[in-house]
């Protein structure tokens, strides 16, 4: 969930849900802040990006300009030139779509981890809808032909819910991860808690599930769980999850693990050979990096020929314990593990 303020660090320290009736009492007020440059800087000196985000889709780009969404009241963005300064974008939605009001009632219009890829000439933002510690959740989905808000095609268009969750189940619809494949198969992960995260197949066409009724893929387990991410380099598919919890500001526990598969679907291995869907993970990121604390929502971005790794961290102690963007250097072992190289780590 978006930090608001660092006040909204005593709120939980489970999930992001329970930030959703303080988020409307407020008024998304630390989203209309002004950036602010400190701490931000070079990406080799620096994790954190200065800006206030939380729950970061996986940052891609279009032509120049990269893009990132983020956790927040009608999904708002940020976008950038060169991964280092960020400035604040349009929201996707400016009211609710009508199909939220029937399907998630109690949901108040802040929509989380959201995540999105071009498929085709499309671009694919799957957005979370939940409501206060609720497992009755939803993921949506909304379609654009550009994320250029100066392009005469730029309009978003809702296209309605992709999977569902209600309480009583075992699982819930909450941070999307979509992975297009080499194969052209469309996927996507989600999930939070309870049974863990799952994985369903996509139709490239719609993106919609394509077969609505085949039985969802458990991917990990083990909770806390949540925030899943899946990368393939080689011949592995890379699955990146958070375990620890959130939102308790510098006492957050969030941080990012990894296994890996020569299959989608799995079986999931840490470097050890455990399962993720036992618990497993290899460490990626630790809960505490010099003045940042509880990292989530992994992704990896290219630039220039370089990789870099996209997060948020809970609490900045230089942002007065507000929740940050990171992006930092990210490496790969000689058997093929992910290290991700925090430059804030000495400090």
């Amino acid at each position: 969930m978006h930090k608001i303020s660092s006040a909204l660090d005593q709120v939980y320290s489970v999930h992001p849900v329970m930030l959703l009736a303080v988020v409307s009492l407020m008024g998304l007020a630390q989203a209309q802040e002004p950036i602010k440059s400190a701490p931000g800087g070079p990406l080799e000196v620096t994790a954190s990006r200065g800006v206030t985000a939380r729950d970061p889709s996986t940052i891609i780009h279009e032509g120049e300009t990269f893009w990132c969404f983020y956790t927040g009241r009608g999904v708002p963005t940020l976008h950038s030139k060169d991964l280092v300064t960020w400035e604040r974008g349009p929201r996707v939605f400016d009211k609710a779509p009508e199909w939220i009001a029937k399907e998630v009632p109690k949901n108040d219009g802040v929509y989380w981890a959201p995540d999105l890829m071009k498929v085709g000439s499309q671009y694919f933002l799957y957005y979370s809808v939940s409501s206060f510690g609720a497992m009755h959740s939803a993921i949506g989905l909304a379609t654009n032909p550009t994320l250029d808000p100066k392009n005469p095609a730029f309009k978003w268009t809702d296209q309605g819910p992709v999977v569902q969750s209600r309480d009583g189940g075992d699982f819930n619809t909450i941070d999307p991860a979509v992975f297009l494949d080499d194969d052209g198969k469309l996927w996507l992960a989600f999930g939070s808690q309870w049974s863990g995260l799952k994985l369903v197949e996509l139709d490239p066409k719609t993106g919609k599930r394509l077969k609505p009724d085949e039985p969802m893929v458990p991917l990990a387990a083990v909770s806390p769980i949540e925030a899943v991410y899946i990368y393939k380099r080689k011949n592995h598919y890379y699955l990146f999850v958070n375990r620890g919890t959130c939102c308790s500001g510098n006492k957050s526990t969030y941080h990012i693990v990894v296994g890996r598969s020569e299959s989608i679907k799995g079986p999931y291995l840490a470097k050890d050979g455990a399962l993720l869907t036992d618990g497993g993970g290899t460490l990626v990121v630790d809960q505490k990096i010099g003045p940042l604390t509880g990292v989530g929502h992994a992704g990896i971005v290219e630039k220039d020929g370089k990789s870099w790794f996209s997060c948020h961290f809970e609490a900045d102690d230089r942002m007065d314990g507000r929740a940050t963007l990171g992006v930092m250097p990210i490496q790969w072992t000689e058997d093929g593990w992910p290290e991700v190289l925090p430059p804030d780590k000495a400090k």
